[in-house]
């Protein structure tokens, strides 16, 4: 009895000399602010900046290419020689034009003379006379195929891709350079079948870089396909940027917003992970100015790409729990988690 007298007081001195259990810390939460997101009918799309204007240059005779001038990326100036084509063959067909032109000359001076005596009839001189236009004017042809040996840019701008090396047999016309001109940007975009339907030309969007964040541009969409592209059935379409400045490089990703264009607010949209179900009913928890939860009911409209659509039961401005939903319990207090963490 006396042994266990002793074992009893040794418990209880242990379990007073234990230092208190501190309470748990609130339960850290990701949170968002009803009406900062994404509305209804918003709709995003990524694409590419590029020209207004992107023209494919090449040379109008063919040949060998002996000499790039330019690479991609370089700027060029309305004029400037850009490649050459092997000059010899285009050189032999000019002189034998000059000689031909020279020969049917001659020939016509001749015919003038005996004319002039009344050697030879009218019809022999006009035979001549023709024969003579026709080889200048072919003398004519051949010394501007001799000039087009030397592929020339015909308006300011950029290289934008290179087509053709040194080396390189091309036909008349094969592109060997892009050139995409100085001016106007766009931002080249595809669009899925169910939302071509709701757009129109002329449609107003919002445009941000990914490399510059908090940047946006103006922009319209100035052209839609009317017809899908066949490999990935989606509609090429290009959205004009309206105030477009030197940050606006070429082949940059953007993004492209369009916002439906009715009259009246847009219903929030809220992420599907911040929906609790309540007696089968949708529920969000709502954060008050204690940083306490509380859950709400709210009916949900539709359920879209982007979240769930919230027709009733959250008011602007209000802080929800965007994430952790399923291990709060109401009137408990949370951590709020800094944005981006």
């Amino acid at each position: 009895m006396k042994i266990l007298s002793l074992l009893l007081a040794a418990l209880l001195l242990a379990a007073c000399s234990e230092k208190p259990v501190p309470p748990a810390p609130p339960k850290l939460v990701r949170t968002l602010v009803v009406g900062t997101t994404d509305a209804a009918g918003a709709r995003d799309y990524s694409g590419e900046v590029r020209a207004r204007y992107e023209t494919p240059l090449g040379f109008r005779i063919g040949g060998k290419i002996t000499a790039r001038l330019v690479d991609a990326g370089a700027r060029v100036k309305a004029g400037q020689p850009l490649a050459r084509l092997d000059p010899a063959d285009a050189a032999l067909q000019s002189a034998q034009a000059e000689a031909n032109r020279a020969l049917a000359e001659a020939d016509a001076r001749r015919y003038r003379d005996l004319r002039g005596r009344n050697f030879v009839s009218a019809a022999a001189l006009d035979a001549k006379e023709t024969a003579l236009k026709a080889a200048d004017a072919q003398a004519g042809l051949a010394r501007n195929q001799s000039a087009y040996t030397t592929l020339t840019a015909d308006h300011d701008g950029i290289v934008a891709a290179v087509l053709a090396e040194p080396g390189q047999v091309v036909a008349p016309g094969q592109p060997v350079l892009r050139i995409a001109r100085d001016g106007e940007r766009e931002v080249a975009i595809a669009l899925p079948e169910r939302d071509v339907a709701g757009l129109k030309t002329g449609a107003a969007a919002e445009i941000g870089l990914w490399a510059s964040t908090g940047k946006t541009y103006r922009g319209r969409l100035r052209e839609l396909a009317p017809a899908a592209d066949p490999a990935t059935r989606t509609f090429p379409a290009r959205v004009a940027v309206l105030d477009a400045d030197a940050d606006l490089a070429l082949g940059m990703t953007a993004g492209v917003r369009f916002v439906a264009d009715d009259a009246g607010p847009k219903p929030p949209v809220v992420p599907l992970v911040a929906l609790y179900q309540q007696e089968s009913a949708p529920a969000v928890w709502v954060v008050g100015a204690d940083q306490t939860v509380t859950l709400r009911k709210v009916r949900v409209s539709a359920y879209t790409d982007a979240g769930a659509v919230v027709a009733e039961g959250l008011a602007p401005g209000e802080r929800i729990v965007a994430a952790g939903v399923h291990k709060l319990t109401a009137g408990e207090k949370v951590r709020l988690a800094a944005d981006g963490k």
